[in-house]
């Protein structure tokens, strides 16, 4: 069996897809990965993993995603596979035409509600463009995975196609070494938080996450990762009164960044309900936080906030704001029985909420894909 995944996001930091390219390897399967270049400077190797980068002349905006489909498109014209992983709805369009026309298997993995990002429903035109696709490739969709159960009843709802959820879960830390609290600045008696993010633009809860640092004391924070608001925010850290209690990290391999996580005493998911997509979402970083044994603060979002309350393992804001988020850093800090009680119930649902457990799903799923196509 040949496989292939096409993704258009930064492959070096797209979890979802080496996970996904290692656990399809280990059934013996030939597995290339067609990413976009994207000038990190992040290097990747995958164990019995191909990957081929394409290069675009544009970091961004409609031609670059308009080249990379078309250089997509003729990548897929002219290699041999059996069956195609297209990974959001930005490689939908090539890999549903050459699938059609070659009569090879499409999987469709939707890492989000694309159409229902915040970018698009502030640019309707855009918007329009990206649905009309979506119009015309998901309904024909056969074989679909998604991230969480609300997007899944969304796509349901809308194209009556029925996504099987394999959750962002992350791999096992055990083996990796914590950073030195020290290393970073933290003192005993302080609280050592993160946040984490590869896109880590507005309405994300990162400003507000900021200013809060400004208002507390005895508090330092390491925001790891890439985005458009990142010098704003350091511009931010360094007029308030916080600026060397905040460490910026560039975004890095994520067995790097676990070692960051792995040594804070808890981690922060403050998307706000500004579109569909962020209101359903599950964001990595969530299981990230349980795998390294730490609790979460994230904002009233459907889908973070039923793990936090069903695992008690976090704590849930009313509302995203610099009072509330301080609020709840100051408890965490002067509550230490009660952090430590957040701590264990971390580390007892990082044993539900695991890649071990969640992996057998998306093996089962591509299983019975193969075995259903192999009848015909």
């Amino acid at each position: 069996m040949r496989v292939l995944i096409a993704v258009i996001s930064d492959l070096s930091t797209d979890m979802r897809v080496q996970k996904q390219a290692l656990l399809l390897a280990s059934e013996g399967w030939s597995v290339t990965v067609i990413g976009r270049e994207t000038g990190s400077g992040l290097t990747l190797s995958l164990p019995g993993v191909k990957t081929h980068l394409i290069r675009v002349p544009f970091r961004k905006g409609p031609a670059m995603y308009i080249l990379f489909n078309f250089f997509l498109l003729w990548h897929l014209l002219f290699r041999q596979f059996d069956l195609c992983v297209a990974c959001d709805l930005d490689t939908l369009v090539p890999c549903s035409v050459i699938s059609r026309l070659c009569g090879r298997i499409l999987v469709y993995d939707a890492h989000e509600y694309f159409t229902g990002q915040q970018g698009l429903a502030e640019r309707r035109f855009k918007q329009s463009v990206w649905k009309w696709a979506e119009r015309q490739t998901v309904p024909g969709v056969r074989n679909m995975i998604t991230v969480s159960e609300s997007i899944a009843d969304l796509y349901r709802r809308e194209y009556g196609v029925n996504p099987v959820v394999i959750r962002n879960t992350a791999p096992p830390v055990s083996h990796l070494v914590p950073n030195d609290r020290s290393g970073l600045g933290a003192g005993y008696d302080e609280l050592l938080v993160i946040f984490q993010g590869a896109g880590i633009n507005e309405e994300r809860g990162a400003e507000e996450l900021v200013t809060a640092i400004s208002m507390v004391e005895r508090i330092r924070l390491v925001i790891i990762g890439s985005g458009d608001i990142i010098e704003s925010l350091k511009l931010r850290a360094k007029q308030g009164s916080a600026g060397e209690r905040i460490l910026f990290v560039p975004r890095m391999p994520w067995e790097e960044m676990m070692r960051f996580t792995l040594c804070c005493d808890a981690g922060l998911s403050l998307d706000k309900d500004t579109c569909v997509n962020q209101h359903y979402s599950l964001p990595n970083k969530l299981f990230d936080y349980l795998a390294a044994g730490i609790p979460a603060v994230v904002s009233p979002l459907p889908e973070v906030s039923a793990i936090i309350e069903l695992y008690g393992c976090g704590v849930v804001l009313d509302i995203v704001t610099p009072g509330t988020i301080a609020a709840a850093l100051e408890k965490l800090r002067d509550d230490t029985v009660f952090l430590a009680s957040l701590k264990s119930k971390a580390a007892e649902a990082a044993k539900e909420l695991n890649w071990e457990k969640e992996k057998l799903k998306e093996q089962e799923f591509f299983r019975s894909v193969i075995q259903s196509n192999s009848h015909k």
